[in-house]
């Protein structure tokens, strides 16, 4: 099971909007076969390691991370495969989160005589598919809310003894690297116009490491303040987005169009949290990372809108007067997490927890 969640964790970014998968095929203690699931290739994993097994299969335990399907989506159903090639075993890490197949596959094969086991690693499963698991119950992303603070709390220190339009670097280098691998494993990053004026940031995925689709940079712009030379536009590539409402000027939503992002009117005067990412799920985007300032970061929160929180802190203090972290603090934020881990890079800390248990009770043991 840990080599099938190995190859399930080399699907990061080339799976979504599915979920990551992984599958070992085993006969008398050795390897026969392996397979990952990933979007393109459409064969989900147990379907990979299948085909490569043939007659083989016959005898061997399939450990696969997620429940065998029972449906016909763009595949047919991976337990009527598993009970076709005559496995005599499947153990797996977790139910299907989706609430209208969760059991079914297990269900199927055990009415074929087969033996199934459930619950090896499940946790290491879960936290693999937090997005998916969200997305397929509620059809909305996942929000993972990442903050880079100070050791008192802060975002950065006062506007006027910053430089304008470039970032403050609170963390070092091995917390900025972890960053770009949140940013690798999700669908969409989110900011505000005020991050983008302060910071002219890029928001891309800079790991270097293959991806299915481009990182979509989401920005909430109400009057669509971006400038034209600004590093996302000059960027863009059908990866920008910028949410606004019909106070933008015309114009300017023509010269952004034109230099190749989309621009999304969704309310007269006001940008509406939930809509925002209703939007993005219609796009398939199954899981956003949100990298903001003070005004963004309290208003999901306060609209309890956050899934999961990554707070890195660095051992630098700004001191009062610096821009704070959101309405609330980092924490009392820390104080509301459950399942929470922490991390050390370098000599910056990282304190990850959820809001919102994104996996239903029924697929927890």
């Amino acid at each position: 099971m840990l080599r099938a969640l190995e190859l399930a964790r080399e699907t990061t970014a080339l799976a979504s909007p599915n979920p990551q998968v992984g599958c070992v095929l085993v006969r008398e203690g050795s390897i026969l076969t392996e397979g990952a699931h990933r979007y393109e290739t459409r064969d989900h994993a147990e379907i990979v390691a299948l085909k490569q097994a043939g007659d083989a299969a016959r005898g061997a335990t399939a450990y696969v991370t997620l429940e065998p399907c029972a449906h016909h989506g763009r595949t047919g159903p991976c337990a009527d495969a598993l009970i076709a090639a005559g496995v005599a075993r499947v153990v797996a890490a977790t139910e299907d989160p989706n609430p209208l197949v969760s059991g079914q596959g297990f269900a199927k094969i055990r009415a074929a005589n087969i033996e199934v086991e459930v619950g090896i690693l499940q946790q290491e499963a879960h936290n693999l598919n937090d997005a998916f698991a969200h997305f397929i119950q509620h059809r909305t992303p996942f929000v993972t809310l990442k903050a880079a603070l100070s050791a008192d709390g802060y975002l950065a220190p006062p506007p006027a003894s910053r430089t304008a339009t470039e970032p403050y670097w609170l963390t070092g280098p091995a917390a900025r690297a972890e960053v770009q691998q949140l940013r690798h494993a999700s669908d969409a990053i989110l900011t505000g116009i005020g991050t983008v004026l302060a910071d002219n940031p890029a928001l891309t995925d800079r790991t270097g490491q293959p991806r299915r689709r481009p990182l979509l940079r989401a920005i909430l712009d109400t009057r669509l303040r971006i400038p034209l030379d600004s590093a996302l536009v000059a960027s863009a590539a059908d990866d920008l987005v910028l949410f606004t409402t019909s106070a933008a000027p015309q114009e300017k939503v023509q010269a952004l169009q034109r230099k190749g992002a989309a621009v999304e009117i969704i309310a007269p005067n006001r940008i509406d949290l939930r809509v925002v990412l209703s939007s993005l799920a219609a796009r398939n985007i199954i899981s956003v990372l949100v990298e903001a300032g003070q005004r963004l970061n309290s208003t999901l929160l306060r609209e309890d809108l956050v899934d999961k929180a990554v707070l890195f802190h660095s051992s630098t203090k700004l001191g009062p007067g610096s821009i704070p972290f959101a309405d609330e603090t980092s924490q009392a934020l820390e104080a509301r997490l459950i399942r929470t881990t922490r991390a050390q890079y370098a000599p910056d800390t990282c304190t990850t927890g959820y809001l919102h248990d994104p996996w239903p009770a029924s697929s927890v043991r």
